[in-house]
């Protein structure tokens, strides 16, 4: 045995290979995603990108509020109209990750639970990783 690069096929494969893997464990399939933002005077100050990962969990990819908006309340509205729409599409928990100083504080106060963190202090930064479980139930199907 030795260690090889993949190709991209290969790596594609090795993908294909976890999802066949992971069939088994996943009972139901969904998916989706939620982009949105908030614009004011039609400039885009403001947004988010999330998408559902198995077992009905919203993962945030980003959120960013441009500087001069910030603690007016902006974020925390994308945040609740997030949520809502997660619900609605039947998600049952969002998990988010933030480093130190972008948003600790903030998803602690919309009531997002630190499940996790660590600290690389070589490199001068914390990441912390939140969870926060909704009521989004199953999502009926048409």
């Amino acid at each position: 045995m030795k260690i090889v690069d993949l190709t991209e096929e290969q790596a594609e494969d090795i993908q294909a290979r976890l999802s066949a893997f992971d069939e088994s464990h996943i009972t139901y399939k969904m998916d989706g995603c939620l982009r949105i933002g908030m614009e004011d005077k039609g400039r885009l100050i403001a947004g988010l990108d999330a998408c559902v990962t198995a077992f009905r969990i919203l993962y945030v990819s980003t959120v960013f509020v441009d500087e001069e908006y910030r603690r007016k309340g902006v974020g925390a509205k994308l945040i609740r109209e997030m949520e809502k729409r997660a619900a609605q599409m039947g998600v049952n928990a969002i998990r988010l990750d933030t480093f130190d100083w972008q948003g600790k504080e903030f998803y602690e106060a919309l009531g997002y639970t630190a499940v996790g963190h660590y600290d690389h202090a070589e490199d001068g930064y914390s990441e912390y990783f939140f969870l926060k479980r909704i009521d989004g139930g199953k999502k009926e199907e048409p």
